[in-house]
């Protein structure tokens, strides 16, 4: 598939915010990353704000799409766990600078009421499942923020280190991590 000059504006803000934060990165950057010049991005986008809106909505839509689809409702609590670490893995896998990028600018002041309900049905569909966990004495009792914090908090920084060609990802690998994450919030007697 080929790709047009607003895939790779898109891509190039991408890495870009998610690298340097969105008030470090400039358009004159996009455009220089992007191979195209600043008046094309303009073309595309009213400004630099529409652009990280787009941007964020696009990744936390396809984030979400993927956890959602196939949950399986009827399952137990360890199963729709293992159904939710590797939907992120996939959505990783796919979309390289997303997921950091998700997390580092979900609590940003340029974010538009539309970016914000995304961000809010997505997390939603964490903080359920781990209030149905709680629920269920299968998951820690512990405030739902905080054991969202940690799967994150572990699987971004293992993210960052395969990145980083740090740690080579193989299937033992991230089933470890799985067990680990899964240790982390687990309800224990």
């Amino acid at each position: 598939m080929a790709t047009t000059k607003r895939d790779n504006i898109l891509h190039s803000a991408l890495t870009l915010f998610a690298e340097r934060g969105f008030d470090a990165t400039t358009i004159p950057m996009i455009a220089n990353d992007a191979r195209v010049g600043a008046g094309t991005i303009y073309r595309y986008f009213e400004n630099k704000e529409v652009l990280v809106n787009t941007l964020f909505q696009h990744h936390v839509g396809v984030l979400t799409s993927l956890l959602e689809e196939d949950f399986p409702h009827q399952s137990g609590v360890r199963n729709q766990f293992h159904h939710l670490f590797h939907r992120l893995v996939r959505f990783t896998n796919e979309h390289e600078h997303a997921l950091y990028f998700i997390k580092t600018h979900n609590a940003a002041y340029f974010l538009d009421d539309r970016s914000k309900d995304y961000f809010t049905h997505l997390w939603s569909i964490l903080r359920d499942f781990l209030d149905r966990g709680k629920e269920k004495k299968e998951i820690r009792d512990l405030p739902s923020l905080a054991l969202i914090a940690i799967i994150f908090g572990g699987f971004l920084e293992l993210q960052q280190l395969i990145r980083a060609g740090e740690i080579e990802v193989s299937e033992e690998l991230l089933k470890g991590v799985e067990e680990s994450c899964w240790d982390a919030v687990r309800h224990h007697d």
